[in-house]
């Protein structure tokens, strides 16, 4: 994203990385580790805080080695294949959508825990549109928005341990062992979500003043600030009400503020949490449209969602996308936060497993990169805190009721990205474009009297106008749909070529005009049919001249749209006639590819090539389809349409 504003500074990716790793737990886990290991949660807190500070430190080096915008994406790619690298993106996107809205739940459920869960739902609304206008705005309205959160998100548990220490009671912390040594491990699984949100300041890598050194810097100074803040809360939470007492509150936060504070001064320290906790979901607003972003300039994303505003310089086809998302999600209903909580882990334990493999992976692929940041220990390391991960999610999952449930429900999340990418491939991909179009080519052929239909052939005829004796090229001929009737059209003196990249498609195709042959009453112009399977990328070179083009469905297979169109204006005569159908907005959500997303787009795109245009687009009941009808100028500029 090279041509965005470089302007993220040290403050604004200290406050990104301090509330993008700050979660919940700091807020409304303590009730959750009392009750699974009582004091012994502050062991489970300092093991879990001694892994983050080397996980963030994993983090500084990957992203000083590769400071780009994909962040988690970004470090599977340059470790891993194309399939497993988006779905570490997925997961990763995943795993930051389902934070945020927690986040914002959380936040509106710990302030206004009375009103009904309908209002709740409209201020968690309203939560995210806000979020959301101010990340389209661009990095200077979303610095002072981190900046602000950051201070509070520290803020807030700084003033409750700065009075609760003068109450506490040491012989709350006795004894210390009150619970088997074995919980640690479940508690820190729960203990893990406060600091689950490294990858957040990986995503403004491009629009990051010197981020080799900025971000690592950040992400350690943000990672020690929650363990140190984490600890002496904690710490003060037990010192003044007493594990027993912390496993029966569902927000002990609140209740202890109420003890220790004046009624006025309670509610401006829980207005501060909540809005740390907003703070938090901010964060990830801010970033996850950068990692949609990445996926898309590398065509594992609709490309419409590479597009930068030409004023704000930020992704805002993609936070658009993000916050109807996040919305629909909100449309889900409110989940128990310790569901949710097991929903979430596992999803992002797994994500961090994959990225820590890739810093000694990495260490040995790119051993020539510039790492101004670097690990220590990079494989024992690595090695030491993934087995710790993993135990902890095993720990959990064998001692918590319905938790293997909610393991399964996480892995069936992350397995949802593998229709996803089978469908982008089939914008993209030539070899799976041919592969599922030879397999469906039966089924094609079954369905065409509705995919195309005899209105939609009629109206493509119409603009052809008299075709006896002229040479046509079919581009893209499919199973013959329309092949069948161009030879017809052309008569004895006439001939087709049918070019498709498809092997089954043509066999059906060559088979419907033998049959036509046979059993034809009236002269038929002769077919030749094309195997090419480069045609992504070019007009086949034996045609060398055609009075008109007729494509169908072809169009949002091209990768190179410019040459292909170029190749076509040199094979028409002056005044030789082009007309395309193809199908946009995919049952009236999914689009195109991107230069087939709009009618301007489509014009700009022909007229630039020599081509006199117009396009006019049809509603239909699944998907809407475009008509495109076009005359070669005799010059290229030319713009009229005759």
């Amino acid at each position: 994203m090279s041509q965005e504003k470089n302007g993220f500074g040290y403050l604004a990716v200290l406050s990104l990385a301090i509330g993008s790793i700050a979660g919940t737990t700091l807020f409304l886990g303590a009730g959750i580790g009392a009750r699974h290991s009582g004091n012994l949660m502050l062991l489970s807190w300092l093991v879990v805080s001694a892994a983050a500070v080397y996980i963030a430190a994993c983090f500084g080096e990957l992203v000083a080695a590769f400071p780009r915008a994909g962040g988690s994406y970004e470090f599977a790619k340059q470790a891993y294949g194309r399939f497993f690298s988006f779905m570490v993106g997925w997961t990763a996107w995943l795993f930051g959508s389902l934070s945020v809205v927690v986040m914002v739940v959380g936040a509106v459920g710990f302030l206004f825990p009375h009103i009904p869960a309908f209002q709740q739902f409209l201020l968690s609304v309203g939560v995210i549109v806000v979020l959301n206008a101010v990340a389209y705005l661009g990095g200077g309205a979303s610095s002072v928005m981190l900046v602000g959160f950051a201070v509070i998100m520290v803020a807030a548990p700084a003033a409750l341990v700065a009075k609760g220490f003068s109450s506490v009671s040491f012989a709350n912390f006795m004894p210390f062992f009150s619970h088997p040594v074995s919980t640690v491990m479940v508690t820190s699984f729960f203990m893990a979500e406060s600091y689950f949100g490294w990858e957040s300041a990986t995503y403004l890598a491009e629009e990051t003043k010197n981020p080799r050194r900025t971000i690592p810097r950040a992400l350690m100074h943000g990672t020690i600030t929650i363990a140190i803040v984490g600890f002496f809360l904690l710490a003060s939470l037990i010192g003044v009400l007493g594990w027993q007492q912390l496993s029966s509150l569902p927000q002990p936060f609140i209740y202890a503020a109420d003890i220790l504070f004046t009624p006025s001064f309670a509610f401006a320290v829980s207005l501060g949490a909540f809005l740390a906790l907003v703070g938090s979901a901010a964060s990830g607003v801010v970033a996850l449209p950068r990692l949609v972003l990445a996926l898309a300039r590398d065509r594992l994303f609709p490309g419409q969602f590479s597009a930068t505003h030409s004023r704000f310089r930020t992704p805002h086809i993609a936070v658009l996308f993000q916050t109807v998302v996040l919305v629909m999600l909100l449309l889900l209903g409110f989940a128990n936060y310790e569901t949710l909580l097991g929903m979430m882990i596992p999803v992002g334990a797994v994500m961090y497993v994959v990225i820590l493999s890739t810093v000694p992976l990495l260490r040995r692929k790119h051993a020539n990169i510039e790492r101004p940041f670097r690990v220590p220990f990079p494989t024992a390391g690595v090695v030491a805190v993934s087995a710790l991960l993993m135990l902890s999610v095993v720990s959990w999952a064998f001692s918590v009721d319905g938790s293997l449930r909610l393991l399964e429900l996480s892995f069936y999340l992350i397995a949802i990205g593998l229709p996803l990418y089978l469908l982008v491939e089939l914008y993209y991909d030539p070899k799976m474009i041919t592969e599922v179009s030879d397999l469906l080519a039966y089924l094609t052929l079954l369905t065409e009297r509705f995919t195309f239909t005899s209105g939609m052939k009629r109206e493509m005829f119409a603009f052809l106008g008299e075709l006896k004796g002229k040479t046509l090229l079919e581009f893209g001929c499919g199973v013959g749909t329309l092949t069948i009737d161009l030879v017809r059209s052309v008569g004895i003196k006439g001939r087709v070529y049918a070019v498709h990249f498809s092997r089954n498609n043509l066999k059906i195709t060559s088979k419907r005009i033998d049959d036509l042959k046979w059993g034809a009453g009236a002269p038929m112009g002769s077919a030749t049919l094309l195997h090419d399977p480069e045609m992504f990328r070019r007009v086949y070179p034996e045609v060398g001249y055609a009075d008109a083009v007729v494509s169908a469905g072809m169009l949002g297979y091209v990768h190179d749209i410019k040459k292909v169109l170029k190749e076509m204006w040199a094979v028409l005569p002056a005044g030789g006639r082009v007309v395309f159908t193809d199908y946009v907005d995919f049952f009236h959500v999914l689009p195109n590819v991107e230069w087939l997303s709009g009618e301007a787009a489509i014009e700009k795109t022909f007229r630039e090539a020599g081509f006199a245009v117009r396009v006019v687009k049809k509603r239909g009941l699944l998907w809407n389809r475009i008509f495109l009808y076009g005359i070669k100028a005799k010059e290229k500029g030319v713009m009229a349409f005759i």
